[in-house]
């Protein structure tokens, strides 16, 4: 999973990243960037705007009324701190409002000119009247304060109550004092409540616990707020760039990329998506990616997977989004229930060759049909519907090739071997360039025999099986099992297995419809598909949960290298 940190983002957390400077790139983080900075800027205006309204009142009434605090009271003394408070937080629009700045001289701004602005707010606590209750009135004016923050500046709920924790400890701190130095028992008569006759000390105790637990409730309700207005904010984000997926679990993994059940924020049906690791990232790699993707995309037959959407990822990284579908592949059916009955495995094939037809039909090869490809899902009402995926080495035939397209070198060269051991024909391994329709009907008969028999066309390690198949002549199935098979189904698989491509059937076509010609052809129904999912679906489910990794991370599209 390592290579997903480079292309994904853990779910819930990529607009924290984005805001914060990590994760997103490009114009990502460029939108999430600007963004950021005019929502600090509108919140200095708005908090300037209401702590310079409170300014000019206090300002106007020390003019016209100067001796309603009492003549040993200096209505002037806490003015240069509410100015300070009212600079501090209109500083946030001064710098926020022009040219644009870093996500991390944003942060900075909005931390140092809040934690100004609220201490200065604090301390004029100590120049208010005790017995109108300062502690109050500057809890009452802070915690607003947070609350506008919260409402304005997006961000984690983690990291508002960070802040709110950090604005608290001096807050209270001073308010300690306050009541600490403010508090005199000699001032209440004999006949007020016990409480008010406790030392300063004890007083100041008590009134900072309850002052805590108001400043704790507004804290609470800023993260609340954060936390909602973020997620929906990031909800309406996904919805304009129309497509993050989530990866939910990791299905498979193979020679050109992993492939992930996720889920689309748009889509109302899961998908599967396609990923190019990072560490195969060449320029081979891509050109094969890409082509891939195109070419699948292309082809409409019922028993091809069908692909939704491909691009690249912010980051650059190729991948493609196909129809999820339920069910296991044949490798995995073999291994639940062991070796098929003829009529199943006639039913296979000519599902198989049906999508070989479209493919060849417009000049492609798939060159790894092999059953882990092949998939046997529930679909259109049939339980045993066989779905064609993974064109990871697809290749044009050589009249559909242009001779200026830069890409096809890459993708296909002469001295290169691909493909899966066991299932290549002799003409892929001793000349790879010379692979034509009839290599894709060679892995098809190597498919058919191990699903009657249970087991490969030859044995051994890699070297040993690239040899055999260019020497060995494969043991006939019912010599293998050790009982009949139709000899219709046993002639055309050991045709297909032929060293000779000319031997071979001349066609996907000509092979459909021998197997539609045989007596076996329609000995499979649907009801015995039923029952086979009925007693073995269990086992198979269970094997390929044990093959998933379960994910959270989520890619988000390109819209911009998608429309190009």
């Amino acid at each position: 999973m390592d290579h997903i940190s480079v292309i994904a983002r853990a779910a819930g957390s990529g607009g924290a990243a984005s805001a914060s400077g990590g994760g997103a790139s490009g114009s990502l983080s460029e939108e999430a960037r600007a963004f950021l900075q005019r929502r600090v800027a509108s919140l200095g205006l708005v908090l300037g705007s209401i702590f310079g309204t409170f300014l000019a009142f206090r300002l106007v009434l020390s003019l016209i009324d100067a001796t309603s605090y009492g003549p040993s009271v200096n209505v002037w003394a806490p003015t240069p701190f509410l100015v300070v408070a009212t600079a501090s937080v209109f500083a946030l629009w001064l710098l926020c409002r022009g040219r644009p700045r870093s996500l991390t001289a944003i942060r900075r701004i909005e931390a140092v000119g809040l934690e100004l602005g609220c201490t200065s707010l604090a301390v004029m606590a100590f120049y208010v009247p005790y017995p109108v209750r300062p502690d109050y009135i500057v809890v009452m004016a802070l915690g607003l304060t947070m609350v506008a923050r919260a409402v304005y500046v997006p961000c984690t709920a983690r990291r508002t109550v960070t802040i709110g924790a950090i604005t608290g400890v001096p807050l209270l701190a001073l308010l300690y004092l306050v009541h600490l130095h403010g508090h005199d028992p000699a001032h209440y008569s004999s006949a007020a409540v016990s409480i008010v006759h406790e030392s300063p000390g004890r007083w100041a105790v008590r009134w900072v616990i309850v002052d805590s637990l108001w400043w704790v409730t507004f804290i609470a309700i800023c993260g609340a707020t954060s936390h909602v207005i973020y997620g929906l904010r990031e909800q309406v984000r996904d919805a304009r760039r129309l497509g993050q997926y989530t990866l939910v679990e990791k299905l498979g993994e193979g020679g050109m990329g992993a492939v992930y059940r996720a889920s689309h924020s748009m889509l109302r049906r899961p998908a599967a998506v396609k990923l190019l690791p990072p560490d195969r990232f060449d320029a081979q790699s891509l050109a094969r990616f890409e082509r891939e993707v195109q070419l699948t995309a292309a082809l409409t037959h019922p028993n091809t997977v069908r692909v939704f959407d491909y691009g690249r990822t912010p980051d650059g990284v190729f991948y493609y989004a196909m129809e999820y579908l339920e069910g296991a592949n044949l490798a995995e059916v073999v291994a639940a229930g062991g070796a098929m009955p003829p009529g199943r495995v006639i039913h296979v094939l000519d599902h198989l060759a049906g999508a070989l037809v479209e493919a060849h039909g417009v000049g492609l090869i798939h060159r790894d049909i092999k059953p882990a490809n092949v998939l046997l899902t529930a679909q259109g009402g049939l339980a045993d519907f066989v779905k064609v995926v993974d064109f990871g080495l697809v290749k044009e035939l050589r009249d559909r090739v242009s001779a200026d397209d830069a890409t096809a070198p890459a993708i296909t060269q002469a001295n290169s071997v691909t493909g899966t051991p066991h299932y290549m024909a002799p003409e892929s391994i001793s000349a790879p360039g010379s692979v034509d329709a009839r290599t894709d009907l060679y892995a098809l008969g190597a498919v058919g025999y191990f699903l009657l028999t249970g087991r490969d066309v030859f044995g051994g390690n890699s070297f040993e099986v690239l040899g055999h198949h260019l020497h060995s002549r494969p043991v006939p199935p019912s010599e293998r099992l050790g009982a009949p098979v139709p000899a219709e189904l046993e002639r055309l698989i050991l045709s297909c297995l032929e060293k000779e491509p000319a031997r071979r059937p001349a066609s996907a076509h000509a092979l459909l419809a021998a197997l539609r010609a045989m007596g076996d052809a329609h000995a499979w129904s649907d009801d015995d598909a039923r029952a086979w999912w009925a007693e073995h679906g269990d086992r198979v489910r269970a094997r390929r949960a044990r093959a998933t990794v379960a994910t959270g991370t989520t890619i988000a599209v390109d819209l911009g290298e998608r429309a190009g």
